[in-house]
């Protein structure tokens, strides 16, 4: 058996509030190799969506350290037009403590630690989630936006590792600005030869290494 017939998968649709106040649905899809030892919810950044192909990937090695996924819209499709809103870290922030709520609630996996993986804005919002939510242990940046998080940075306890192309000069100053800010345990790892999107070979690769050892060693109970 090989380790893809291992990985169950679940088309998901997560309950939120929307703008206007009213109920709306999220769609995600859940994955969980056998056994899980842990789940990491993604959010991905603006302009993206759970289709990330990038997120994909670093799903995929994820599941091959046996640790769950869940990636999700984080806005509606008519939410996702509005500029304003991609860009709205309290509001993504919100849509992934839904998810937790909601992972938290579903019997294959409220027994698990839970960790964020975040990219672009979504490191902000995971970030802001982490400070609020005690439940999300772990966190990952991959070229994201941590400064965004603001205040939010220094309430952050959740062992956070920052991931930055070497070659992705704004951002590396952003995160390096970010990381000192941040409390509790950090990393900073500059990707050789990676710009903005890890798009260079064998630079995505590494990310979702880094990635899958550091919730590895630090999502627990």
């Amino acid at each position: 058996m090989t380790l893809l017939e291992t990985v169950e998968s679940f088309d998901v649709a997560i309950p939120a509030t929307g703008l206007s106040g009213s109920a709306v649905a999220l769609p995600g899809r859940l994955r969980l190799p056998t056994p899980p030892t842990g789940l990491v919810l993604f959010a991905h950044g603006s302009g993206s969506s759970r289709r990330s192909p990038r997120n994909d990937f670093v799903a995929n090695v994820l599941h091959e350290a046996w640790i769950g996924t869940l990636l999700f819209d984080l806005l509606t499709e008519e939410e996702a037009t509005d500029r304003i809103n991609i860009f709205d870290i309290g509001l993504l922030a919100d849509r992934l403590l839904a998810a937790v709520r909601f992972v938290t609630g579903l019997e294959q996996t409220r027994h698990l630690p839970l960790g964020a993986f975040g990219a672009s804005t979504g490191a902000a919002a995971a970030l802001v989630a982490a400070a609020r939510e005690p439940r999300l242990t772990a966190v990952v940046s991959r070229g994201g936006r941590p400064d965004l998080a603001g205040r939010r940075l220094r309430v952050v306890q959740a062992p956070t590792l920052l991931i930055v192309g070497e070659l992705d000069g704004d951002v590396l100053a952003l995160n390096e600005r970010a990381f000192a800010e941040l409390g509790g345990e950090k990393r900073l790892a500059v990707v050789p030869g990676a710009t903005h999107l890890f798009e260079e070979p064998g630079t995505l690769a590494e990310a979702a290494r880094l990635a899958a050892e550091w919730f590895g060693a630090h999502l627990h109970e």
